[in-house]
């Protein structure tokens, strides 16, 4: 009778989520594990996974266009190029040091995360955060740097800001998912890094596969691929739709190695996350601190703008509402960023 019991339980769960997995096709939903349909090796193999990469991809490159004349054209051909761009000394030289020891110096609201060896320390950039660093809310609202942002996220949308600390080397020894090359969805998102102090090549860089945001036939190839996989059969984060690839997989593709990028403080690293990258190994404990922003957005929708959460007044305050969410409904959507009270993003300054 429990077996029975079971089964139907099942069916009728299946039965009242079959609308809800039926909208998530049109979404930027992305798991394979949690979604049937998504995760379908009959569908996928009838294409279904290569039809929202195709859709995603075509409307992202329509979007970009209309959005490419606000954007520095020497920007503009990097990105392209490489699916990022790199800016040395993005803010004048006069101002960085000022702007770089305001945001060490300001203590906030904080939350940590472990993963392997290294603790990922995050503080919004919120009304308070703002208020006490003007120069922040200047930079943050420069319109050569919004629009790029906007470019790359495809979208006219206020990202994510954060303070965000990486401090590596605390001793544990699993692995940390970060270090492993991944694409970050099926679709265009913006990532974007303004590292407040420099980064060497040791010492866990931003690393990019350059060229790997262009959906060329054997990126498609790829993709189709590995959506006919048994989602339950691989590495936990690839179901859940981030894939990770290995030399081979970036070989099949065309695609050279990835690169660790080596930059100075009061440099702008800005990304399409659906091109591979990881965080590089870091050989030695350390910190290392950066404006972190963050923005994605249903890719299967053909407006640029329109989201009410990128308004003045609202934009500045999700990260803490997200935060707040996170915690009531922690037993269903789990909890990863956990509260440590008020710090400062740097143990240590010297």
């Amino acid at each position: 009778m429990a077996a029975i019991a079971s089964r139907v339980g099942k069916k009728l769960k299946g039965a009242m989520m079959a609308p809800v997995w039926v909208l998530q096709l049109f979404t930027g939903y992305k798991s394979f594990l949690d979604n049937p349909l998504i995760g379908s090796r009959r569908l996928n193999a009838r294409g279904l996974h290569l039809w929202r990469v195709r859709v995603a991809d075509a409307l992202c490159r329509w979007r970009r266009r209309r959005l490419a004349r606000h954007v520095r054209p020497e920007w503009l051909a990097d990105f392209e190029r490489d699916g990022f761009v790199a800016i040395p000394d993005v803010v004048p030289q006069a101002e960085f040091p000022a702007l770089r020891a305001a945001i060490l110096a300001y203590e906030g609201s904080a939350r940590e995360m472990v993963q392997g060896d290294a603790i990922t320390r995050r503080l919004a950039v919120d009304p308070a955060m703002l208020n006490a660093i003007p120069a922040l809310r200047t930079l943050l609202a420069r319109k050569d740097i919004v629009a790029l942002l906007h470019y790359v996220a495809s979208f006219r949308i206020t990202p994510l800001h954060y303070i965000q600390t990486i401090v590596s080397g605390i001793g544990t020894p699993d692995s940390d998912p970060q270090e492993t090359i991944h694409a970050d969805s099926f679709h265009a998102s913006l990532k974007s890094w303004l590292f407040l102090n420099p980064v060497a090549a040791d010492e866990g860089p931003f690393c990019y596969v350059r060229g790997s945001h262009r959906f060329t036939p054997e990126r498609l190839a790829w993709e189709h691929r590995r959506s006919l996989a048994d989602p339950a059969a691989i590495d936990r984060l690839s179901a859940r739709g981030s894939p990770r690839v290995d030399d081979a997989g970036l070989a099949e593709m065309g695609l050279p190695p990835a690169e660790g990028l080596a930059v100075a403080g009061n440099t702008l690293v800005v990304a399409d996350t659906v091109g591979f990258h990881a965080r590089g190994l870091s050989e030695k404990p350390g910190e290392r601190v950066e404006i972190w922003s963050y923005g994605r957005r249903n890719p299967l929708v053909p407006w640029l703008g329109g989201d009410l959460l990128s308004l003045p007044g609202i934009a500045e305050h999700r990260v803490n509402w997200i935060w707040a969410f996170r915690d009531r409904f922690e037993k269903q959507l789990g909890q990863p960023w956990r509260a440590v009270g008020k710090r400062r993003a740097i143990t240590d300054e010297a």
